[in-house]
């Protein structure tokens, strides 16, 4: 897969890119999701999620403090996960994320770049980037 580019002008429009990126992340996945705060990181997880039937739009949070949200679909688990409060390798094996990672889910890791080994194992790159009050440039790049 090359590099694809999109601009969304408000949260809905990138909560339906997200619903559209399933076909993309059929599982096992592991995607990094870029961008500062306030970038829709969690909006778009909200698409994905509910594409995959593992949660509704409502349902889907920021895992800044619980660090790992689990999802659970008929067919696919989606696990958001935020490691923008872990900063040593000891921390990052104490979520056990090797475990997650089966044959039926999708990782999808914020600030997961602190950790050179998701640089390496990574899947799918999802960079967000605010452009506007809501407008957002999203570019999508993987394997």
């Amino acid at each position: 897969m090359n590099t694809r580019e999109f601009t969304t002008h408000s949260a809905e429009e990138t909560i339906a890119l997200g619903r559209s990126l399933a076909d993309l992340l059929r599982p096992p996945k592991l995607v990094l999701l870029r961008g500062e705060l306030g970038a829709g990181k969690t909006t778009l997880v909200k698409g994905i999620a509910e594409a995959f039937h593992a949660a509704s739009e409502e349902d889907v949070t920021s895992p800044t403090f619980t660090l790992v949200h689990e999802y659970r679909g008929p067919e696919v688990n989606v696990f958001h996960i935020d490691l923008y409060r872990i900063d040593t390798p000891r921390e990052l094996e104490t979520l056990g994320l090797d475990d997650l990672l089966s044959g039926n889910s999708v990782l999808l890791i914020e600030w997961g770049d602190k950790f050179a080994r998701f640089e390496r194992e990574r899947d799918v790159e999802i960079v967000l980037e605010r452009v506007g009050e809501n407008e957002r440039r999203i570019r999508i790049s993987g394997r």
